[in-house]
């Protein structure tokens, strides 16, 4: 199975060599996108995708992700990033240059419902989700046998909120060890610190239920069945230090009713949060979304 993903990641890497993105967020002001495609063009790129947003055309505001092609882009990340630097200061913009062939590496962590962990391996193993899984952590032995079938490292470390401090310090250590990118909490049922939380800005997703504020706490399946609810959703968002209030990147739902059960409901629930990260998890790994505030803007 690695050297099937392998084989698929390296020739990703060969075809995308000469590919990069540009994500830039400024007061929105005139000659924005005139600027940066006239860079591009000036150092001979080719735009293949666009795409722009401005929260008010006065005074508010600008979002631009521009995907292009430039030939032997490697030998000219340097000058590009150093010329880029006056339209930057021009506008006073925050841009940041990301080189598609360079796979980020991606840490999961999950307890023990394996459901969200599980979408994300069947979608790494068949190519649509492309990462370099470096690990799985979790303080459950669950899914031990099932990651490490597939050649993925998997690290047991018992956590509970009395032995926290110890606990993060271990994973903060693999995590910058290994040089991760990104983690994906996959129903990892743990508070982080806001250590940890601050360690890695903007690299941490999470996926809940969407009955939030409604239900907190345990069974929320179970109360939202007794109080008669009709959809069931779900939520994935960046993890900042207030508890599940982070910028949103995904939501879903599906409906329900007065046959569905308090099981049937979770197994509803289960299959809308496992799209959702997905779907959360690959804009991410794509550079398509910026972090504003307390939102995003995913292009």
């Amino acid at each position: 199975m690695r050297s099937y993903i392998k084989e698929k990641v390296d020739a990703f890497r060969y075809e995308n060599k000469n590919r990069a993105r540009l994500l830039i967020n400024c007061a929105d002001q005139p000659g924005i996108v005139a600027a940066v495609s006239q860079f591009l063009y000036e150092h001979d790129a080719n735009i293949i995708e666009s795409n722009q947003y401005s929260t008010d055309p006065e005074g508010g505001e600008f979002f631009i992700r521009v995907e292009f092609e430039l030939p032997g882009l490697k030998d000219k990340v340097e000058k590009l990033e150093s010329d880029f630097q006056e339209i930057r200061e021009q506008f006073g913009m925050q841009a940041t240059f990301k080189y598609v062939d360079q796979i980020k590496k991606m840490a999961i962590f999950v307890s023990k419902e394996p459901h969200c962990l599980l979408e994300l391996l069947w979608e790494w193993q068949s190519g649509d989700l492309l990462a370099d899984i470096s690990m799985v952590i979790s303080n459950h032995e669950t899914s031990r046998e099932m990651v490490e079938s597939l050649g993925i490292p998997y690290y047991y470390i018992p956590a509970n909120k009395d032995i926290r401090k110890e606990v993060e310090e271990k994973q903060i250590q693999l995590l910058k060890e290994h040089g991760i990118d990104i983690i994906v909490l996959a129903r990892y049922m743990q508070i982080l610190t806001p250590h940890f939380v601050e360690t890695f800005k903007n690299q941490i997703i999470n996926i809940h239920h969407s009955f939030l504020p409604a239900f907190i706490g345990a069974k929320p399946y179970e109360r939202a069945y007794n109080r008669g609810v009709k959809l069931i959703g779900a939520t994935s968002h960046y993890v900042t230090n207030d508890l599940d209030e982070g910028p949103i990147i995904e939501q879903d739902i599906s409906r329900v009713d007065h046959r569905d059960n308090a099981e049937a409901m979770k197994k509803i629930g289960q299959s809308v949060e496992r799209s959702v990260l997905s779907r959360a998890v690959k804009w991410h790994l794509e550079d398509r979304i910026i972090v504003y505030g307390n939102k995003t803007i995913v292009f």
